[in-house]
């Protein structure tokens, strides 16, 4: 007899992070003999698996529906009967020990939360946003951080446009926010909510979650599989999304004032306006559109040091951990998850967030460090991350909060 575990996630293919986790998280419990069974919804990109059949219709909001369509989707992004009425399928099939969901919200919506209350499964969820509690998902609309619907009244979704700017799309976000607070369809049929960094415990509580709900696991990363250089570069290097929240324009200014040559790695809707910012004669900054795999890797060992410029309540960035696990220190914005991940002056420096004057200092900074100092910060960056942030800590966190659900493991 083998353990049986549940994942439930919005799609089957790494789109992101939040997936990467859902698959790397399911891996982990392979290894340990466990059986493991998806749940998500149908896309085209989807990678194969052998529970594909109960999976819920694709709902995917950018493609040119008919106003009947429209209203059969909104109705599935509040509360789909057809995917709780599929994973009751599935469940019968094989019944879990445990249930673990990641992204659900919009595509499978908490009904499916629903159905595993009804069967009595005990269900965790990884906060990989602040979706649970700000119905934009960040806390972030056009203005900067936001936090007015902390106190409940969920009408500033709508009055300040939050999602994509759009009236009618903060009005449906809205509604669904408001109708599942109602019900208590995240707090009622969640048994633990796992937050990768103590900032997003701390605020969900200041939100009005439970305490004794969350519970504070760490992310973590297959260190082995990097390669450490830790001699120090000539070039300064982002690495990510170029969206708004990212703060990247604050690191172009702070780069163009002081003068230090900066790479950046990745595209995204803001890609034109930042590269507006950079005069046409400059030769120190390149934006290199999107790179991964060992060009990635490369980009990150040879670099002086990563930048994490961000704007918004970082989680738990996984680019930290990747640059500590290539042996470069970390220059971040003193924001959300980040600073806990930070030891200043030892494996990387923090800055006062959008505050161009305060990055441009800490550039300068390292930029005139002696090499031999940035090697020790890298070492000791390298150090950090393959010591706290390991497979095993992880394995051994998750497995006691399985256990403490009352799941009986099997060796």
């Amino acid at each position: 007899m083998k353990n049986t575990l549940l994942s439930l996630n919005t799609y089957h293919y790494r789109r992101g992070g939040s997936d990467a986790v859902f698959f790397d998280h399911q891996k982990l419990f392979q290894d340990i003999q466990w059986n493991t069974m998806a749940f998500t919804m149908r896309h085209p990109k989807n990678e194969l698996s052998e529970w594909e059949q109960y999976f819920a219709d694709e709902l995917e909001f950018g493609h040119d529906y008919s106003l009947i369509q429209k209203m059969i989707m909104a109705g599935k992004v509040i509360y789909s009967w057809e995917a709780k009425a599929k994973l009751k399928k599935l469940i019968q099939h094989t019944r879990p020990d445990i249930a673990h969901a990641h992204c659900i919200y919009h595509h499978l919506s908490p009904s499916v939360l629903s159905a595993l209350k009804e069967e009595d499964i005990p269900t965790v969820m990884t906060a990989h946003d602040l979706k649970i509690a700000c119905p934009a998902y960040k806390m972030l609309n056009k203005t900067g951080v936001c936090e007015q619907c902390k106190h409940g009244n969920l009408l500033h979704v709508v009055k300040n446009r939050c999602i994509h700017d759009s009236f009618a799309t903060s009005m449906l976000v809205g509604i669904e926010s408001t109708i599942h607070k109602i019900f208590g369809l995240y707090k009622n049929n969640l048994n633990r909510i796992i937050t990768p960094s103590q900032f997003y415990r701390d605020k969900l509580i200041e939100w009005g979650w439970e305490t004794d709900k969350l519970v504070y696991i760490p992310n973590f990363i297959h260190y082995e599989s990097y390669k450490p250089h830790f001699k120090a570069g000539d070039y300064f290097l982002y690495f990510g999304r170029l969206a708004p929240e990212k703060g990247v324009d604050t690191l172009i200014k702070a780069a163009l004032a002081s003068g230090v040559r900066l790479k950046l790695a990745g595209t995204g809707p803001y890609e034109k306006k930042l590269r507006q910012l950079v005069p046409d004669d400059c030769e120190t900054i390149e934006f290199l559109g999107f790179c991964s795999g060992d060009t990635l890797w490369s980009l990150i060992q040879h670099a002086r040091a990563v930048v994490l410029p961000s704007q918004w309540y970082e989680n738990a960035p996984i680019s930290i951990l990747e640059s500590y696990a290539c042996g470069k220190p970390v220059i971040g914005a003193q924001i959300g998850g980040i600073p806990e991940m930070l030891k200043p002056g030892q494996t990387g420096l923090l800055f006062e967030t959008a505050n161009v004057e305060a990055l441009t200092e800490q550039m300068q900074a390292v930029q005139l460090m002696p090499d031999s100092q940035l090697d020790e910060m890298g070492h000791a960056g390298y150090h950090f991350a393959t010591t706290t942030f390991t497979v095993d800590r992880y394995l051994d966190s998750m497995c006691r909060l399985y256990r403490s659900l009352g799941v009986k493991f099997m060796h």
